[in-house]
């Protein structure tokens, strides 16, 4: 018996291919191979996706959905625009304290950094020299006194001795010059006497005014003379703060109502940002703008209620400087800066996006004021700027984190 040979180097042309039998194409000839059912099934399926994945790959792919974007309208609103400038703060009344007399400084009385009344001892020096100019002052009043005490007998003696012509007119009259001088060295002594006890007085360094005392810049053992600064006391309440504005913003002040009023009202920030409770108002302004910086110095007062507020502290004047009458307001985070030129996205009634270049003036809490560009209204993309082109359509969302909606000025 014959073995059926594998491979046939032939077929038939009017032979119909068996259905277990595939054609197999080589370089020289056609032959025939003979499969198992499963290899079959396995190569037919795969033959299937092949094509499947072909006649998918030439439909259209769903076209994606828009992009998310928040909104919020232009706000048309009535604010105050506020301006802030950097001060110093200094006290009421700043006084230096210095002997009047020379001496050594035996005691300190006072306790450094608290608060003095005026009138209460600061420090105490030596007296015992002025101690000594005293008495020896007393000395001579009393030998002026007693010099005068002689003039004044001399001439009650000599006045009926004149009238009886016992003595001569002459001799009077040089007794009572005696006696005037006798008296003016009392007076000249006295003076001196009085100065010896104010000298006396100033051995006891007493404050001026009432305030904070300063720390004391002299010791025990140092010899004061009248140009020794030993502390200092400053009166904080009220508390000065010195500031300097633009000659421009002066002129704007001086010119609008608003402005004068600002200076009634102005408020302090502190520097740890926080608002001090109290207001405070524009005490005066230098006679001269600052040609080298072009500006202009302005003194502003504060009350103090329990002396928190120090001399050297610096901090941050506010003051409304114009009321802008329906102004549009945009969020700050809905405007993209590119070299130089401000942009804002609207969506329109259709979603679609439009680019636009607008013109901002000052900020305003956490808004812009637009002065050019848009309309009351008009929806502006807050969130999603960045991800949109212009005539893109996206699907808008409100955006409610805005404090645009909430300025407002009291009428």
């Amino acid at each position: 018996m014959t073995t059926k040979s594998k491979y046939c180097e032939a077929l038939p042309s009017n032979r119909e291919t068996s259905s277990t039998e595939i054609p197999v194409f080589s370089n020289k000839r056609l032959v025939c191979s003979s499969f198992p059912h499963s290899v079959q099934l396995l190569f037919a399926s795969l033959l299937l996706l092949a094509a499947v994945a072909g006649c998918s790959s030439k439909d259209d792919k769903p076209a994606p959905p828009p992009p998310g974007v928040t909104v919020t309208p232009v706000v048309k609103k009535d604010v105050e625009i506020q301006q802030e400038w950097v001060g110093s703060m200094l006290g009421n009344v700043d006084a230096d304290i210095r002997p009047k007399v020379d001496g050594f400084l035996l005691k300190q009385v006072y306790a450094e950094g608290s608060y003095v009344n005026k009138g209460q001892p600061l420090f105490e020096l030596d007296s015992r020299q002025t101690q000594a100019s005293v008495e020896q002052a007393k000395g001579k009043v009393e030998r002026a006194r007693a010099s005068l005490a002689q003039a004044q007998i001399d001439v009650k003696r000599y006045t009926p001795l004149v009238a009886q012509r016992a003595i001569s007119q002459a001799e009077l009259d040089k007794a009572m010059s005696i006696e005037r001088a006798a008296k003016a060295e009392v007076d000249a002594d006295q003076a001196v006497l009085d100065n010896a006890n104010l000298n006396l007085g100033w051995t006891t360094v007493t404050s001026p005014i009432s305030g904070i005392a300063g720390i004391s810049k002299v010791g025990v053992g140092d010899l004061m003379t009248p140009i020794t600064v030993m502390t200092t006391i400053s009166n904080v309440n009220p508390i000065n703060i010195d500031f300097s504005i633009a000659e421009q913003d002066y002129m704007r002040l001086q010119r609008e109502k608003s402005g004068r009023a600002a200076g009634r009202s102005l408020q302090l920030i502190l520097g740890d940002g926080t608002v001090y409770p109290q207001r405070g108002r524009a005490l005066l302004v230098n006679r001269e703008v600052d040609s080298r910086t072009g500006t202009i110095q302005v003194r502003a007062e504060f009350p103090n209620p329990g002396n928190v507020l120090r001399p050297g502290q610096y901090a941050r004047i506010r003051a409304v400087t114009e009321v802008r009458k329906g102004a549009l307001l945009i969020p700050q985070r809905a405007v993209a800066e590119l070299q130089g030129v401000y942009q804002v996205g609207l969506v329109g009634p259709d979603n679609k996006v439009t680019v636009k270049a607008v013109n901002l003036g000052p900020q305003v809490a956490d808004a812009w004021i637009v002065e050019s560009g848009l309309q009351a209204g008009d929806n502006v993309i807050v969130e999603g700027l960045q991800r949109v082109r212009n005539g893109m359509t996206v699907a808008p969302s409100p955006f409610k984190d805005t404090q645009a909606n909430a300025l407002s000025v009291e009428n």
